[in-house]
């Protein structure tokens, strides 16, 4: 925390939005990608392409930034950097690229299945747009989508210890992983970071990755009273950052990140 003090935040509550807005430009910019995981969905054109490398590039992404973007690369180098392809065709013989590959508690044993599961989703769910964009019109809201969406992907048979690398917010996950990507996928391109090549989900539907840099910053900025970074936690910095901007409250998301991490 004490690193924080060194940014200047606003004494006013007039002055956050401003302050706000001036950090969001800053940091959603095309540099930042150089050190995020969105930079694998990013070396991709064809859609299904980026939002898969996507997916499971946000699967893994905690730990050490380097670490998360060497293995998420790695990922993509053993699918023959052809994702979609991967998924949909690979042969037994193929899946044995997969063997041995760890980041942290993520294994061969869950990218094996997380395999599967994608490949059920794409064959007979219509993508992993349409899956999330079905749990959110039919839920109307957000932690119940999410919730929904990790009952469609377990919906195969599957290892019992990879149900921990989808979150839950009905058992209280703050779900940072997937609503990280939920904003890589939905939000516009214009400024060269977020992909923005789903359109059946606005942007006013997206949740704030709430992580600890984000946690921190909204609890110096008085946005988060909350200690837990819980989905109860989520749901409280959303309704401020709605007040703020309700068409797109996401894009706070680099503000408070950014501050974090690089302020």
């Amino acid at each position: 925390m004490k690193r924080l003090l060194t940014t200047s935040f606003p004494t006013k509550r007039e002055e956050l939005g401003d302050w706000l807005d001036a950090q969001w430009l800053k940091y959603e910019s095309p540099e930042f990608i150089d050190s995020d995981p969105i930079q694998i969905p990013q070396s991709f054109t064809k859609k299904e392409d980026q939002e898969i490398s996507g997916f499971l590039a946000a699967t893994i992404a905690w730990g050490q930034r380097k670490t998360i973007i060497n293995n998420a690369h790695s990922i993509v180098e053993r699918m023959d950097q052809a994702p979609h392809d991967f998924i949909l065709n690979a042969e037994d013989q193929d899946m044995k690229r997969l063997q041995g590959f760890v980041h942290r508690t993520f294994n061969d044993t869950d990218l094996l299945f997380f395999v599967a599961s994608l490949r059920n989703i794409y064959r007979h769910h219509g993508g992993l747009e349409t899956v999330f964009a079905n749990a959110i019109a039919s839920k109307g809201q957000m932690g119940l989508a999410i919730a929904e969406f990790k009952k469609v992907f377990f919906s195969i048979e599957h290892p019992g210890r990879t149900t921990k690398h989808v979150a839950d917010p009905t058992r209280g996950s703050s779900a940072k992983r997937i609503n990280m990507y939920l904003r890589w996928m939905v939000r516009s391109k214009e400024k060269g970071v977020d992909l923005g090549i789903w359109n059946q989900i606005s942007p006013s539907q997206l949740y704030v990755p709430l992580d600890v840099h984000t946690g921190n910053v909204a609890r110096e900025l008085s946005l988060l009273t909350r200690k837990q970074n819980d989905w109860k936690a989520v749901e409280e910095l959303m309704e401020v950052l709605r007040s703020l901007d309700a068409e797109d409250p996401v894009k706070y998301d680099f503000a408070l990140f950014g501050t974090g991490v690089f302020g």
